[in-house]
């Protein structure tokens, strides 16, 4: 009698697609994300609040702020300190990757509470800031990307920082440019 091997063969495991494994599934990431921000929109024009939903929609808006924006604060501050020499890649980089969630949540709550706000779509103010939070949310989801090329374990090279520069700069024009837009549109 002859042995059967008892063993298989071996079975390739596939692993899930996860959101920063290419720019396609990051693209499709975005996507998913502004037709999820037009669909609010559309919610937004067709549904009205009463008062009180609407205060709390006002508070919940004025706190996602200051959690999503001080958050961005945060992070470029250590982004700016690893610029100076004043903390490695590994500690800005760990400061903010734990910075990503509320990040995340400030701007979900950010956009899901000005959505109860009824927006005026008819404002040139109101038109800009919604471009800037369109921007903001696809400027975020390649930044996953960009986290991902700086934890490399080369050092990063010129096109790379440069990459990470104008990340951060356009960060900073959307959060800053939908605070002032925000605060012009209370004027009116």
């Amino acid at each position: 009698m002859s042995a059967v091997p008892t063993t298989a063969p071996s079975v390739p495991v596939l692993r899930p697609v996860r959101m920063y494994d290419s720019w396609w599934t990051v693209a499709a990431a975005a996507l998913t994300a502004l037709v999820l921000l037009v669909g609010g929109l559309w919610f937004s024009v067709h549904v009205r609040t009463d008062p009180v939903l609407h205060e709390t929609a006002l508070f919940v808006h004025l706190a996602s702020l200051a959690l999503g924006f001080g958050a961005v604060l945060a992070a470029d501050w250590f982004g700016a300190l690893w610029l100076l020499g004043r903390a490695s890649l590994g500690e800005a980089l760990a400061v903010t990757s734990r910075l990503h969630t509320p990040i995340w949540a400030g701007l979900g709550g950010l956009v899901a509470s000005g959505l109860m706000l009824h927006p005026d779509l008819s404002s040139p103010l109101t038109r800009t800031k919604l471009v800037l939070v369109a921007l903001l949310t696809v400027n975020g989801l390649q930044a996953g990307l960009l986290t991902r090329r700086l934890n490399a374990p080369q050092a990063p090279g010129p096109r790379t920082l440069a990459w990470a520069g104008g990340t951060a700069l356009l960060s900073q024009l959307c959060w800053w440019g939908a605070v002032v837009v925000g605060f012009l549109n209370t004027r009116n």
